[in-house]
């Protein structure tokens, strides 16, 4: 019965961890994605589309990604680029970049 807990315990572990925080990643996409908003003075760049949240900026960024109740999703400092959010749930999201803070919706 001990090993059939542990190994229980070990395969919800596995589970859970494996679709655990998204992550972003460093993506080449055509400069006409970035035409429809600017967050701030900061010359960084978002967009939201085909359940990925887009950031272009010519700066290191703090980003921070919240669920609409509050929940941390993601936290990351992105070097300067385009860097892409794949959302696994669609949803409304609290982007805060830097002291900029905005509404997504995916």
């Amino acid at each position: 019965m001990r090993q059939f807990i542990i190994a229980t315990f070990i395969v919800i572990s596995a589970l859970l961890s494996s679709g655990a925080t998204p992550r972003w990643e460093a993506v080449d996409v055509p400069g006409r994605i970035f035409t429809e908003q600017r967050s701030d003075a900061d010359q960084t760049d978002v967009v939201v589309r085909d359940g990925a949240i887009y950031i272009a900026s010519q700066h290191q960024v703090s980003v921070k990604v919240f669920t609409i109740l509050g929940q941390l999703i993601s936290q990351e400092t992105l070097p300067a680029g385009t860097h892409r959010l794949t959302m696994s749930t669609k949803g409304i999201y609290i982007l805060k970049i830097g002291t900029t803070t905005r509404r997504v919706t995916i």
